[in-house]
């Protein structure tokens, strides 16, 4: 199966039904199925080598999106890009994973113009939404004599279609190569997971740039023939006003922006009957603001866990979850990522690779089709982290007694003061459930006696107050002094990258580079 056919099985359903909207412009499944075709076939005519790598740079629009449907379509390899990156980053990546066509909104031309000069390689550009001249064709000129049939183009399951930067939190992006099989096999877990009766109305909402990761997010939509809302941005009073004008049934937002939501609509009534999931990722969520979402939203909250390397989709925590016998789940069962899906499978193993048991910690380990095929253009990368088929994760975390799969941190993200193992991902829970905190990153910062001290670095929410002493008593209190920050420092805004996931290095770094030692 290819990527392309989830989509075309919503079109084969729904033709006449409305696949994408923004604002008041509707597209219907015929009109943005009948584009992408038209944008394959113009790709397949264009004299480029039969492998290319093809992005997208534009604000949320949905005819970015189809153009990346086309880009698959055409048998091409895509390579996301997030508009809020700088230019410099955009080109670098693009430079290192050879991409060599690049399709644009009209709002980044300039941006534009600054990345083709850095990326010489790039043989095609192409404006989505205006006529820029002789400069670049505009995507109606484009396509406008192409036929709107699907091309006939062959497939291996295990082609790449999509060569996705990594968070970049640790240092600089890899690319991870994702095939028509890892692809599709994340989409059917998210198929599993929410769990629609053909019939029920499905109402996405991208918060997100769909030419990011949000857009392989709306396939699980797309395929049963949904509806696929897009706002510009995840500001609190667009996504409400959404939800209530479209009646969205879904929508994933990372763990801040739900934070900003709810001090948002602090005291408001709104109408949310038409939630289903509220799904959160990418980042830990507070315990504490996961209870108040529930209280707001109802019981639609929806975790999971995956990675770039095993795209999104490694387990979920339904809104079932988070219940035993009709009351809200203790602590650690809200904390954990859920169940594995069914199509994969999970071991939590030793530093010496060999598994554990129920409820130890140790690295998770993940093999299946949903796994990666590699990163690009780096063999010697790929043969540290897919070991005799399995994925090595780089995640601490355990699995209990019930099939719950429980994250606890990054391996290099632990702490070990004074010979003491501390995850960090404790020790922000106790912090976050402090009225004042809106967000904190707890890291390690070179001590001479301990090796490492334990400090929190805290986003306050708006109109909060808390003075760092006050946050060491209370998280005191709840974890021990050998555990509890040795420092808290609180700062206006902590470092966050394009997909909202803190940037725990940058964070890091400023404490080791001030000590003159390196991490």
């Amino acid at each position: 199966m290819s990527v392309i056919d989830l989509f075309d099985r919503g079109w084969r359903q729904n033709p006449a039904g409305t696949a994408y909207v923004m604002g008041e412009r509707h597209w219907t499944y015929d009109e943005a199925g009948e584009l992408s075709c038209r944008i394959a076939h113009a790709l397949l005519d264009a004299g480029l080598p039969a492998h290319v790598h093809a992005a997208v740079l534009a604000p949320n629009d949905p005819v970015a999106w189809i153009c990346v449907l086309g880009i698959w379509r055409a048998g091409k390899t895509w390579v996301p890009l997030h508009p809020g990156e700088p230019s410099a980053t955009t080109a670098q990546l693009m430079r290192r994973f050879d991409c060599t066509v690049l399709f644009f909104h009209s709002t980044m031309r300039d941006e534009v113009r600054q990345i083709i000069e850095l990326v010489p390689g790039i043989r095609l550009t192409v404006c989505i939404d205006a006529d820029e001249g002789d400069t670049f064709p505009s995507l109606d000129v484009w396509t406008r004599h192409q036929p709107p049939t699907r091309p006939v183009v062959g497939y291996d399951p295990d082609d790449i279609v999509m060569i996705s930067p990594t968070g970049g939190t640790t240092g600089l992006p890899k690319g991870v190569m994702n095939s028509h099989r890892s692809l599709t096999n994340a989409c059917a877990h998210h198929l599993l997971a929410f769990r629609y009766a053909e019939p029920d109305p499905k109402v996405n909402l991208a918060a997100a740039p769909l030419t990011h990761t949000a857009g392989v997010l709306s396939l699980q939509t797309t395929a049963r023939g949904g509806t696929v809302v897009l706002i510009e941005r995840a500001d609190p009073a667009s996504v409400v006003e959404a939800i209530e004008r479209f009646g969205v049934t879904d929508l994933f937002l990372p763990p801040t922006a739900i934070y900003r939501l709810l001090d948002w609509l602090d005291g408001q009534t709104r109408d949310f009957s038409s939630l289903r999931y509220l799904a959160h990722g990418a980042a830990p969520m507070s315990v504490e603001k996961l209870k108040r979402a529930i209280e707001v939203f109802g019981p639609v909250l929806m975790g999971g866990y995956g990675q770039t390397e095993a795209f999104a989709a490694i387990s979920f925590a339904t809104p079932e979850d988070r219940f035993v016998d009709g009351q809200l789940a203790p602590d650690d069962r809200l904390n954990s990522c859920g169940r594995p899906g069914p199509l994969l499978s999970v071991e939590i193993r030793d530093d010496d690779a060999h598994p554990v048991g129920v409820g130890v910690s140790g690295e998770i380990c993940v093999r299946g089709d949903l796994v990666m095929r590699g990163y690009y253009n780096d063999p010697e990368k790929t043969a540290e982290t897919i070991v005799d088929g399995w994925l090595h994760t780089g995640d601490i975390g355990h699995i209990d007694a019930d099939g719950y799969l429980s994250v606890t941190d990054r391996k290099k993200d632990l702490i070990i003061s004074g010979g003491f193992n501390v995850y960090p991902s404790e020790v922000e829970q106790v912090i976050w459930s402090h009225p004042a905190v809106n967000d904190c990153a707890v890291i390690g910062a070179p001590h001479d006696d301990w090796g490492e001290m334990v400090v929190a670095v805290v986003e306050l929410s708006p109109g909060r107050s808390v003075t760092p002493e006050e946050l060491i008593a209370w998280a005191k209190a709840g974890l021990g002094s050998v555990r509890a920050p040795k420092r808290v420092d609180i700062v206006e805004q902590l470092p966050r990258s394009g997909t909202g996931k803190v940037l725990k290095r940058a964070v890091r770094e400023s404490y080791w580079t001030a000590s003159g030692r390196r991490i």
